[in-house]
């Protein structure tokens, strides 16, 4: 949860500054309305609805700055500074190094140019390349100069065995100086060039740096994140990172930077010679073979930055640190993500078995009777519920670590929190970024958190070495400082204290960009103030309540378009336009030499919230090494998820920790899963939840889901229906919504109920294929949402393709992503070319043609899901939550292939522990009419094998055995039409447990 972002808080800021939010209230602030930010005066309107003060709507105004891409004045500087020149190469076993000299005057045209640099190529394994551009002289006195810790982003470092293992990469670079320096990378078994700086100039300043790189035509790059955006983010976009408190604007930054990519290029095959030849174009012919071959760039830098893709060419931009590069050779897409997540980032972190249950929120369960009650509808409704999530309501005025002693007195929480663990269901709560600073002159307004985080001094500070106080929903705020050694541990001593209150059982960390209501340090000066009201109504204040109609109100016959018609109108109605007689006045600053300007840099990416300092902490916040907010800003968060992580180790000692954020950089998902934030309750947000699901894959945060069913405005029956069906199928699955708006659990719909216990069904019955997919993601870097174009990688059709998703290799989801509809029209990978594909509701197989885009019927209520041929399911009979599923018998889906084959696995474990005692890998395999399930490992499993559905059985001979004996023919059925062969009642035969043996099951 986070209230919108201010451009979509301007009707509320409008209606604050009119004075209609202050009706209702029996007592008047009476004290002067004024406050001091940093050194200037501010003045602000006291409420008479809360007897405290209200920061005035001023505080957030920084400055109006107009972003270079927008700036028709704005300075090419391809055309206006030199580059530079190599010379002094020296080769090693590892690679080669160069010094590169400006080539002419310096340019110093956002910043100061760094004369000398360092280039510097190395083949750290056999998958990885490292280049990397840096000033040649760093010291600590050159401050104007910083380059991203390896202490704050991990620093891939080459193999032990470089020298060696590196013989097999699939790169090789060369380097010209005509006109001046440039690079490429050229891919070894293709000749082709994947990464090429020629014929633009390097710019390397203080604040700025740039490097342009030629592509070919129609290129496929994906990544770039975060952003609510196309999968294939096209050649007309400009990808923005930088950390931001956005609420989910469409084409812009928002809470997570990943400058991470993927290239899948496609090569027509000739038939006779074999010869390739790279395929741009965006037609393809179903008689030509094709082959894919993808690569990954990796850019480890922490400044500012955005990706200017063109159609000839991609710009990276940075507003400072190095050209810190690292390209994986794939050559496969999937490949690429495992040598990602493998070699730079980090694993994913193994989620407890109970995690992939349903959970509820909302902003606005406001007591222990709501929470109560809803738990009680979702048990009356049979809906199943793992988790019940509080949002900030259950604090004491909103500060960390604390409960509301009157809604959720502590003797009463705790009773609803055993009953609700003992029934096999958990609770977690919201945790904001910034920690209260009490009133200094109100000994009641004590608060230890702070005053134990004061006495350690682990705070961000100002300049002059003064603690830095912004402004939450608690009021004036301090923010961590995660540089500081001291922070980890009494972030983990909080932790540790509140579960001895608040039973959790794993926690959600938002507002963590870091974001903060006012520009710069506002509270300074201000503390006798504290408690304050933040600059905005909000929704739980009187007389804000969301009016707007739902989007499939009195709709028909709608498209995609209508969607995001109804998504601009609905921004639109929130954010006026500027008056046409004013004239906005931007500010532009200039470069002085050797300098840096933190608060306006002389470059102005394309931030959606202005200026830097906006809507968070200020750039110039000083952390404990020295260093400066400006450097770090969009790791902040990143290293909050670490300090949870860690600290939940210590609250449940062995257990695997259960974290959601907002915040996130290239790694984070070593420590956390991820929601997509503040969406909207419309179509359009429902569909762009895919590729923002499928992006987070690349980035390896497999654990995402949306706001299912929206956050922000009124769902109804018809959105919250199709997006709890969709939601099903991602791995992380929770409806959450805002206060002011209608509440929307899904119980509340009758058609809404059936839509969700059908999709839950599938959901919980197949937990045991969902589980494993995050085992293999844990320990191999494989992805559990995958793109069409990552499992069928020979098929340029599908480069664009993010309308339907494979869960894992076997489940294909077509959803109804339109309002009004009651078919969907979705491809079928590899149809006419070796593939089949099963419906997964009648297990009869789907007949479509090479390349067919097919009307698939899908009334409300019905999401098509297909399984494909040659895979086997593992699954478990659904329960109420995962506890009681884990205690149902298993059962078995084998989806043979056009060859009769079929193949599939199962991993076992405890569910929850960090590392395992005993496991269980089971292996199945299809062959000759036969199914054979082979385990090894120390788990025991105690429920049986109940039965068998094996798909696309075209002959049988009327007979099946089990290990050689025969199974009581009341207990198998065929269909000669259908081809599914249905075996029953194999508890009898699996009664010491499903795996505790090998076996074989023979219907041929």
């Amino acid at each position: 949860m986070a209230f919108p972002s201010f451009r979509h808080l301007s009707l509320f800021t409008q209606l604050l500054t009119s004075g209609l939010v202050y009706a209702q209230s029996e007592s008047t602030v009476t004290e002067a309305a004024s406050a001091t930010v940093g050194t200037a005066t501010i003045s602000g309107t006291p409420t008479t609805y809360r007897p405290i003060f209200t920061i005035p709507v001023s505080a957030e105004n920084g400055g109006t700055v107009l972003p270079n891409t927008q700036d028709p004045q704005a300075v090419d500087v391809q055309n206006a500074c030199p580059g530079y020149l190599a010379s002094d190469v020296v080769r090693s076993k590892y690679g080669f190094s160069a010094t590169l000299s400006l080539a002419g005057e310096p340019c110093n045209v956002y910043g100061t140019d760094v004369d000398t640099l360092n280039f510097t190529v190395e083949y750290q394994n056999a998958d990885r390349l490292s280049i990397n551009i840096s000033p040649a002289y760093l010291d600590s006195s050159n401050s104007s100069w910083y380059i991203t810790s390896d202490k704050v982003v991990d620093k891939p470092l080459r193999d032990s065995d470089a020298d060696t293992s590196s013989a097999g990469n699939d790169f090789f670079v060369t380097w010209t100086n005509e006109p001046t320096f440039s690079f490429t990378v050229i891919r070894r078994s293709t000749g082709d060039v994947v990464f090429t700086t020629k014929d633009s100039v390097l710019v390397y300043e203080n604040q700025f740096l740039e490097m342009v790189v030629s592509m070919p035509e129609n290129y496929n790059v994906y990544g770039l994140g975060e952003h609510i955006h196309s999968l294939r983010l096209g050649n007309n976009y400009t990808a923005t990172m930088f950390s931001a408190d956005a609420a989910d604007p469409v084409d812009f930054n928002i809470y997570g930077v990943h400058p991470f990519y993927l290239d899948t290029r496609f090569f027509k095959v000739d038939g006779e010679s074999g010869e390739m030849t790279l395929h741009t174009s965006n037609e393809t012919d179903p008689d030509t073979d094709y082959v894919s071959y993808s690569h990954g760039v990796y850019l480890r830098n922490a400044h500012a930055q955005e990706v200017l893709l063109k159609a000839e060419n991609i710009t990276w931009r940075t507003l400072g640190g190095s050209f810190d590069l690292y390209f994986l050779d794939g050559p496969s897409a999937p490949e690429v993500t495992m040598q990602y997540q493998e070699g730079i980032v980090g694993l994913p972190t193994m989620q407890s078995y109970w995690t992939f249950g349903f959970h509820q929120c909302r902003w606005g369960y406001t007591n222990i009777s709501q929470l109560q009650d809803v738990v009680d509808n979702f048990a009356s409704s049979g809906i199943p519920l793992e988790t019940i999530w509080s949002d900030i309501d259950y604090m004491n005025q909103y500060r960390d670590f604390t409960t509301d002693n009157v809604t959720m007195p502590l003797p009463e929480f705790h009773a609803f929190l055993t009953d609700l663990h003992d029934k096999g269901q958990h609770w977690v709560p919201i945790v904001d970024a910034a920690i209260y600073i009490p009133n200094p002159q109100n000994a009641s307004d004590a608060y230890p958190t702070y005053e134990r985080g004061h006495e350690a001094d682990i705070f961000l500070k100002n300049p002059d070495g003064s603690e830095y106080i912004g402004a939450v929903w608690p009021g004036y705020t301090v923010f961590p400082d995660w540089h500081n050694p001291s922070a980890n541990a009494w972030w983990a001593e909080e932790l540790k204290l509140w579960h001895n209150e608040a039973f959790f059982s794993g926690i959600w960390i938002d507002m963590n960009e870091p974001s903060s209501f006012c520009i710069g340090s506002c509270g300074s000066n201000n503390l006798t103030m504290n408690p304050v009201h933040p600059p905005f109504i909000l929704p739980g204040d009187p007389g804000n309540v969301d009016l707007r109609y739902p989007e499939g109100f009195n709709i028909t016959n709608a498209t995609e378009a209508a969607s995001v018609s109804a998504l601009s109108s609905s921004l639109s109605a929130a954010t006026p336009s500027p008056s046409a007689s004013s004239a906005p006045v931007y500010i532009h600053t200039t470069p002085e030499i050797g300098q840096r300007n933190i608060e306006y840099p002389p470059y102005v990416i394309n931030n959606y919230l202005g200026e830097l300092s906006s809507h968070t902490v200020a750039s110039n916040a000083t952390h404990y090494d020295g260093s400066l907010e400006y450097d770090y800003h969009s790791t902040w968060g990143h290293q909050l998820l670490n300090a949870t992580y860690h600290g939940l180790l210590e609250v449940f000692p062995g257990k695997r920790p259960f974290i959601i954020g907002r915040s996130t950089f290239a790694g984070s998902g070593k420590w956390a899963g991820h929601w997509g934030g503040d969406n909207v309750s419309l179509f359009y947000y429902m569909l762009a939840s895919i590729p923002q699901a499928l992006s987070f894959s690349l980035f390896g945060i497999p654990m995402f889901g949306p706001d299912t069913c929206g956050f922000a405005g009124n769902s109804d029956l018809e959105l919250c229906s199709r997006w709890m069906q969709l939601s099903a199928f991602f791995p992380f699955y929770r409806n959450h919504n805002v206060l002011q708006a209608r509440p929307q659990e899904p119980y509340l719909w009758a058609g809404v109920t059936d839509a969700s216990k059908t999709a839950m069904s599938i959901r919980y019955s197949l937990l045991p294929y969902m589980y494993t997919l995050f085992h293999l993601a844990s320990t191999t870097g494989s992805t559990v949402m995958r793109a069409l174009s990552w499992e069928f990688p020979n098929d340029p059709s599908l480069a664009g393709a993010d309308r339907q998703f494979l869960l894992g290799p076997s489940l294909l989801i077509t959803p109804v992503l339109n309002p009004g509809d009651t078919t969907v029209n979705g491809v079928f990978p590899g149809s006419g070319k070796g593939e089949v594909w099963y419906d997964w509701y009648s297990q009869t197989a789907v007949q479509a043609a090479a390349g067919e885009n097919k009307t698939i019927d899908a009334p409300l209520g019905h999401i098509p899901v297909f399984v494909r041929g040659g895979a086997v399911l593992p699954m478990q009979a659904p329960g109420y939550t995962t506890r009681q599923c884990r205690q149902n018998p298993w059962n078995l889906i084998v989806a043979l292939s056009l060859q009769e084959t079929a193949s599939g696995q199962i991993y076992i474990d405890d569910g929850e522990s960090l590392t395992a005692n005993s496991t269980l890998w089971v292996e199945l395999a299809t062959e000759g009419g036969a199914l054979y399930a082979t385990a090894r490992g120390e788990w025991v499993e105690e429920p049986p094998l109940a039965n068998v559905t094996v798909l696309g059985v075209d002959e049988f001979s009327g007979n099946v055995t089990f290990n050689g004996n025969a199974v009581n023919g009341d207990s198998v059925s065929w269909n000669e039409t259908s081809g599914v062969l249905a075996v029953t009642g194999l508890e009898v035969m699996t009664g010491e447990g499903a795996w505790s043996a090998d076996w074989v099951l023979r219907w041929g």
